[in-house]
Parts: structure tokens; sequence; C-alpha cells
């Protein structure tokens, strides 16, 4: 086990700021707040999406705040979605700070004949913050798709 040096208040704050943004994200995701999802982010983000991973280029690309819109609707097409947040790594460098982030996604919705299913996804986050204001924001994140799996689910 390492050990670490100790921390100024100051930046266990910041850490602790940066790891509340990361559960508010997919708090706001699992209760359909798309506006609060929005709203943790910077006016000019940048949003990418890499559905495999190793892929050298995302699947989408978006940029500034009001493009997240239809992101963050898809959800609904959900019946219910599950974040559940795992590990996390921060480098902070004054105001601005990276950090990378484990997330299992569920996702649950019905087909034909009511048949329900569940996709899970590994999803890692590479994330940029800055800090505005005296809070922390998303300046960009690459949602990462590392594996999925869709299976029937029974209730």
């Amino acid at each position: 086990m390492s050990s670490h040096a100790s921390i100024s208040p100051q930046e266990a704050a910041d850490r602790l700021a940066i790891r509340e943004l990361i559960d508010a994200y997919a708090h706001c995701a699992d209760r359909r707040d798309a506006e609060g999802q929005m709203a943790l982010f910077t006016d000019d983000t940048r949003f990418l999406v890499y559905m495999d991973a190793t892929a050298a280029e995302p699947t989408q690309e978006l940029h500034g705040r009001a493009a997240l819109a239809p992101v963050f609707d898809n959800l609904n097409s959900y019946r219910a979605t599950t974040h559940f947040n795992g590990q996390s790594t921060v480098s902070l460098a004054g105001d601005r700070a990276t950090g990378e982030s484990y997330c299992l996604a569920h996702h649950v919705s019905f087909g034909e004949d009511d048949e329900r299913t569940i996709m899970i996804a590994s999803i890692r986050y590479l994330d940029e913050f800055v800090k505005q204001g005296g809070e922390w924001y998303f300046a960009e994140r690459r949602l990462m798709v590392d594996w999925t799996e869709t299976r029937p689910c029974a209730p």
C-alpha cells in the first residue's frame, strides 16, 4: 500500500468537490435531470463519446453546454438507469485538474411484448475540470465505453 503525503485543507476540499461533481453527474442522469446535469459543465465544454474505447476517433463530439441536451435527454428512452461510480483519480494544478473515474451504468428497457432487458456498460470518464467562481465544473468529458452486455432481466 502506498503512503500519502499530507495535503492542505484546500486540496482536500477541492478533491471532495470534484468527487461530488462526478457523483452529481450520475445522480442527475438517473433522476433524468438534464438541466442539472448540463449545469455541471462550462459554457464552452467539450463532450466526447467513444462507444469503443480503443477507437482513435470519438463516435460523437459535442461543443458547448447547450449541445449536451439531446445526449442527456436520450436517457429517457430507458425505463430506469443506475450509474454506479467506482474508483477515481484526480491530479490538481491550481484551478484546473484532470481525472479518470470508473462507472458501471445499468440501463433497463422494455422491448416487444414488454420483454425487459438490461444493458450494462463499463465506462471510464477521462475528465478535465476547471474551477470558476469557487466551483468546479467539467471543462471536457470523454466517455469511454470499455464493454457492454445486454441480457434479459426479470423484474
